[in-house]
């Protein structure tokens, strides 16, 4: 940009330099050619005819008032005509100047009221024309991005509508239910009760998350004094999920190098591997297994966690990581939440200083998350 620049300022420079070149050398012709040079006869000749036919001077008072006036005089004659052209240079630049700085305004209007029309300047300012163009090229990102927000919240707000609908209507139906029929068996009583309880806790898992999506606060930065344990974590949230591995015939091999810690939020970080987890449980096909690896690499602490199921198109896997994106929007309530835990994943990730990334290949799909090694510089 600043070569770019440059080459402007010295177009302006050298118009300014042309200019006072032109009444120099105009200056120098009145001098050499006009004064003293070959027309200088014809000069004086042409002076002392209209001293004499129009103001009736004698031929010796006309060739008086030459030598007086001109010959005299020649030297300031000169310096106040390269003065006049100068002048006349300077406001033929400044207009020039002034022409290119209302272009730029109105392009620049241009570019606020209405990104879709091309910017165009005169070849001269090419480089101002090039920046707006960039310009507009990152307005017209931005508005595109913020109409596919606003499109993905709508669409949130519609998902979390049916999926807080779902459960609501069950816990409603179902203490009416028991409001209605006093005389029920307390065996039926006591499961109807279950399910309404198991129902209400799905409408707080699921407004918890939105919460936590939209306040996107996490208190702003991860606590990185604290040593996590990472390899303990990892075996306790194994054997936490037993129960979920079970209920979907899953098996679970983990694959933990001892002894790896990071520095960071220990409720935090076991929250990434609690959403990746669920995720990875959500989607495996019946049978399938869970796979848990974590290992250092470097500076870094390495954790991937990959299932067996359907695979993610190419075009899926770096979105599926975005706040108000939704890989399957037929998903059920039951397994697929409320679409949130990888973008809380995502944003804890990257307040450690890691990075969380997804792979699929075939029927496996892996995430891989990387942290900072204890005691490890990064950038």
């Amino acid at each position: 940009m600043g070569k770019k620049y440059t080459r402007l300022k010295l177009k302006m420079l050298l118009l300014v330099v042309l200019g006072a070149a032109a009444a120099g050398a105009v200056g120098i012709f009145l001098l050499e050619v006009v004064v003293d040079g070959l027309l200088q006869d014809p000069f004086a000749r042409g002076f002392v005819w209209v001293a004499q036919e129009i103001f009736g001077n004698s031929q010796e008072e006309a060739l008086d008032l030459y030598q007086t006036l001109i010959r005299n005089n020649k030297t300031m004659i000169l310096n106040c005509a390269m003065m006049v052209l100068m002048l006349v240079a300077f406001y033929l630049a400044m207009g020039r100047f002034t022409k290119w700085l209302d272009q730029i305004g109105r392009a620049t209007r241009r570019l606020v009221n209405d990104t879709e029309k091309e910017i165009s300047l005169p070849r001269e300012l090419s480089p101002v024309e090039e920046d707006l163009r960039a310009i507009q090229r990152q307005l017209r990102g931005r508005e595109a991005e913020a109409r596919e927000n606003e499109e993905r919240k709508r669409d949130l707000v519609a998902f979390l509508a049916h999926d807080l609908k779902t459960p609501l209507t069950s816990v409603v139906g179902y203490l009416t239910l028991l409001r209605d029929r006093p005389e029920m068996e307390p065996e039926q009583r006591a499961k109807y009760t279950g399910i309404a309880l198991d129902k209400a806790e799905r409408l707080e898992e699921l407004l918890g998350e939105f919460f936590d999506i939209t306040r996107m606060d996490l208190e702003g930065t991860a606590d990185s004094g604290e040593t996590v344990q990472l390899t303990l974590l990892l075996e306790q949230l194994a054997d936490e999920f037993y129960p979920l591995f079970a209920e979907k015939n899953l098996t679970c091999e983990a694959q933990l190098e001892p002894q790896l810690t990071v520095a960071g939020d220990p409720d935090k970080l076991a929250r990434v591997f609690d959403n990746v987890l669920r995720n990875a449980v959500s989607y495996s096909i019946p049978g399938g297994e869970v796979g848990i690896t974590a290992r250092r690499q470097g500076g870094l602490v390495e954790v991937v966690i990959s299932n067996e199921g359907l695979e993610i198109p190419e075009g899926e896997l770096a979105r599926i990581f975005e706040k108000f994106y939704r890989l399957d929007a037929a998903r059920s309530t039951r397994t697929g939440g409320a679409g949130l835990g990888l973008a809380i994943a995502k944003e804890i990730v990257e307040l450690h200083g890691g990075t969380i990334r997804a792979e699929s290949t075939g029927k496996h799909t892996s995430f891989v998350i990387s942290l900072p090694a204890q005691g490890e510089e990064h950038t």
